[in-house]
């Protein structure tokens, strides 16, 4: 169980310096749009895998180096496990679930083929704003129905609720990704900062995004779940594996 009195006071932080800037706590930039393009990247070779990170801040890699963020590191775990995949960085900095929602279909459409599975980590930027549950719960349900309609397996790696933002907010927020991935039979890594955010040696000096341990961290207990969905094909449904 996490320390979610510091997970609180540490997002409590967060939300007063995105009061001030006028930008996402779990962003880089307001200037990220829904028209921001997927990142630049090699095309896969026909037997490899493909995999789209498709995040905010926490999959591009926030103040990290390009083979330190989230999917560079994912790739390389893969990698040691004997599974050859690429996977795709289309992580933008300061994305809601609302901007997520509008610039999924053309990450998309930029990659060379269809993906073997979309790995999909939104939602911080959004409880950070306070916004309201239902809202972001409808944008994940868009970008959920338009991956099933495209029939590609889905991972969803959740997000929590600030305990100081009342029960009934925490309640809502905090169902929506358990619910969400059965709803659509996907496979849910419940907490992206689990065992992470409570650990300051694995955090940035931001208390908010992991630093290059951290995401190592992260990523050895995503691999295997990746891995299973990857090795095992036959037994996922188009829109991934239920829970």
């Amino acid at each position: 169980m996490m320390n979610f009195r510091r997970y609180v006071a540490l997002l409590l932080m967060v939300q007063l310096a995105a009061g001030c800037s006028g930008e996402s706590a779990v962003g880089e930039s307001a200037q990220n749009s829904a028209q921001a393009a997927p990142a630049t990247v090699a095309q896969p070779q026909e037997e490899r895998k493909l995999v789209l990170a498709f995040g905010d801040s926490l999959y591009a890699g926030y103040r990290l180096g390009q083979d330190e963020s989230f999917p560079a590191v994912l790739e390389r775990a893969l990698a040691a496990r004997g599974i050859a995949a690429q996977v795709a960085n289309a992580g933008v900095s300061g994305d809601t679930t609302a901007s997520g929602a509008q610039r999924l279909a053309f990450a998309l459409d930029g990659l060379d083929r269809r993906p073997d599975l979309a790995i999909v980590g939104l939602g911080g930027n959004d409880v950070l704003r306070g916004l309201d549950p239902d809202e972001t719960r409808r944008n994940l349900e868009a970008i959920l129905a338009e991956l099933q309609r495209r029939e590609i397996p889905v991972l969803l790696t959740g997000m929590l609720a600030p305990r100081n933002m009342g029960e009934e907010y925490v309640a809502r927020f905090d169902a929506i990704f358990p619910e969400l991935a059965r709803a659509y039979d996907a496979e849910v890594y419940p907490f992206f900062l689990e065992d992470v955010i409570t650990r300051p040696g694995l955090m940035l000096d931001d208390g908010i995004h992991p630093n290059a341990e951290g995401i190592e961290a992260i990523v050895e207990r995503v691999a295997p779940m990746v891995a299973e969905q990857l090795e095992d094909p036959a037994g996922q449904t188009p829109a991934g594996r239920g829970r």
